[in-house]
């Protein structure tokens, strides 16, 4: 009986030899990952004609000093594909009265000729041209 159990456990062994392992190491060196640097409102990338020509520089850090390595995490990295508070602010609403202790909001069109008049102006959002037609 012995004989027979040695048999199945080199079987085993064998059969586990053939079959593949994967493992995964977390929070490992990442392949092939771009830089952080490309999408970072601050950096300032200049390209030659081959892969190997590439250069960053910092604009946040003192003297724009050149980046020597692929960067995975700054802290001091503002996504550019991402509006910035600045950006914000210039394409926020300015909501003002006329009256003091009326309320500021989004009104209907019956509720906005109630509050301004009948005389008031109403243009559809789809009228607007948001094209510069002055050349």
């Amino acid at each position: 009986m012995r004989a027979k159990s040695t048999t199945r456990s080199a079987g085993a062994l064998l059969r586990k030899e053939k079959s593949m392992v994967t493992i995964k190491v977390k929070d490992g060196t990442p392949q092939g990952a771009e830089t952080l640097c490309v999408t970072c409102r601050w950096a300032r990338i200049v390209k030659g004609f081959s892969l190997s020509q590439e250069e960053i520089h910092c604009g946040w850090l003192r003297c724009n000093p050149l980046v020597q390595f692929p960067v995975s995490q700054c802290s001091t990295y503002d996504d550019k594909r991402l509006p910035s508070k600045c950006d914000m602010e210039k394409i926020a609403w300015i909501l003002l009265t006329k009256k003091t202790g009326r309320t500021i909001g989004f009104v209907t069109a019956k509720q906005f000729r109630e509050i301004e008049g009948d005389d008031a102006e109403i243009i559809p959002a789809a009228a607007i041209d948001t094209t510069d037609t002055e050349q």
